[in-house]
């Protein structure tokens, strides 16, 4: 049988190795989303630049300002489009990069929450009589934090749902002021 100190120990060390890899885990996949919006932009700054070379060539053969402006206005309409892919894309990188950290810090608190438990009813299995009450205060403590825990992981992900429907809204929006309205 181990002393309570030995087994602490061990608790600590496991501890601290866990959250070397989670913090690991965590800047990799940070790494890997920033990885992805950057090439993200580089596609989309290659591609307005093209774009925009067209749409000068076009915009200066106009041969009149009427229709200089059917052209602006034609060219209107798939600029936003364009600007809302570019932003459903971008939130599709944050959601998963999101989605990601969340599963990784989660698998992390329950990985620690079951050694913590582990260790307390191995404990309490060796307590000497009258600690009853230092241990069930500290199972609340756990439990307390475990459920702040929930509620940051909740939050969190609400934030997100709300971002990505703000971000739809804006969209949607974008490309209804874009869209060429018909001369009554």
């Amino acid at each position: 049988m181990f002393s309570f100190h030995e087994q602490f120990a061990a608790a600590t060390k496991a501890h601290f190795e866990a959250q070397l890899a989670l913090l690991n885990t965590l800047t990799t996949k940070t790494f890997e989303g920033v990885e992805k919006v950057i090439e993200l932009n580089l596609n989309a700054a290659k591609a307005s630049l093209e774009e925009s070379s067209g749409a000068a060539k076009q915009l200066l053969s106009a041969k009149d300002p009427q229709e200089f402006l059917n052209i602006s206005a034609a060219q209107a309409k798939p600029g936003a489009d364009k600007a809302a892919a570019y932003g459903r894309h971008l939130a599709g990188i944050a959601s998963g990069t999101q989605a990601e950290l969340t599963r990784a810090a989660e698998a992390q608190v329950a990985e620690t929450t079951r050694r913590i438990n582990a260790l307390i009813e191995e404990v309490s299995k060796n307590a000497p009589a009258g600690s009853e009450n230092a241990i069930a205060i500290l199972k609340t403590v756990i439990s307390n934090a475990n459920a702040g825990y929930e509620q940051l992981t909740k939050n969190t992900k609400q934030a997100v749902e709300t971002l990505e429907a703000n971000l739809s809204n804006a969209t949607a929006q974008l490309t209804k002021a874009a869209t060429p309205r018909s001369k009554k």
